[in-house]
């Protein structure tokens, strides 16, 4: 068992605090003293998931609006029902903070039903083995990565040595073991929606560093991931004038699941400053 592995039980990135989320230093970013995207978007799919959803509904789609810095200060969650019918229910989501809103989530919900015969194309897509263990890790890692690009093997923490290369496939498995709120154990659906925003800097890291943040990210998934491990496979990445869109695959232990894409904007050079290698 790894220190990561001992310290899940303990250290959440939230904790309740009346109508408040208050967050954890495990919240912060590599953007500076902000909460990273993945963490805002896990807290705002947590709450959606919370508000109420019947549960024949396959989670199918989640937005993620990232409008402002999320400040390492605590947070409400408001969420609202903007459509039930007997087949489809969606639900939207915000984070506000100061009185501001900082970032918004739309969710889509559809009934499960009986599945058509016959056979549709699509492309295949092969994801690495799964990770043998979690070794590797410092601990101040706030959930697990481990990146492909440059090499099958793969390597632990933010994948710069496999993924700054222009002709190779690129690939991520990642693991979320901490709680999203103390006290709550972790969902399916909150760990496919935290694990969306690693489509960015997947799909968006080149030869020159991660030069992108993200203004948002969006989530498909025919399923719900089963187990602790969420696969990326990305599959594109357009730029222009500083404006750029990635996509990739989303897998689970047993194959593809859905898909997940990224709208980001150019960074200065030295931006981004991870803590962790």
């Amino acid at each position: 068992m790894t220190t990561a592995d001992s310290a899940a039980a303990l250290d959440a990135f939230f904790t309740v605090d009346g109508d408040f989320y208050l967050p954890g230093e495990m919240t912060r970013g590599p953007w500076g003293a902000t909460m990273g995207g993945q963490i805002v978007g896990g807290l705002l799919g947590w709450g959606i998931e919370r508000s109420g959803v019947d549960a024949d509904f396959q989670p199918a789609r989640l937005t993620v609006d990232l409008l402002r810095p999320a400040l390492l200060e605590p947070v409400r969650i408001q969420t609202s029902v903007q459509r039930e019918g007997r087949r489809i229910k969606l639900v939207d989501g915000a984070l506000v903070q100061n009185g501001k809103i900082v970032a918004r989530a739309s969710a889509l919900f559809l009934r499960r039903g009986e599945h058509p015969d016959g056979e549709v194309w699509s492309a295949p897509v092969r994801m690495p083995p799964l990770p043998v263990n979690s070794t590797g890790f410092p601990d101040e890692m706030p959930f697990l990565i481990w990146g492909y690009g440059a090499t099958m093997e793969g390597s632990p923490g933010i994948a710069a040595g496999e993924w700054e290369q222009a002709n190779s496939p690129k690939f991520a498995w990642t693991r979320l073991f901490r709680p999203m709120v103390a006290g709550f154990p972790l969902t399916p659906f909150t760990r496919l929606s935290f694990v969306g925003d690693v489509t960015s800097s997947l799909t968006h890291w080149g030869t020159s560093g991660l030069r992108y943040i993200n203004a948002d990210y969006t989530v498909t998934a025919s399923r719900l991931p089963d187990g602790e491990y969420i696969g990326l496979a990305a599959q594109s990445h357009y730029g222009t004038a500083g404006v750029a869109t990635g996509s990739a695959i989303l897998f689970d232990q047993h194959g593809p699941i859905g898909s997940s894409s990224a709208l980001a904007l150019a960074q200065p050079a030295d931006a981004f400053r991870p803590t962790y290698t």
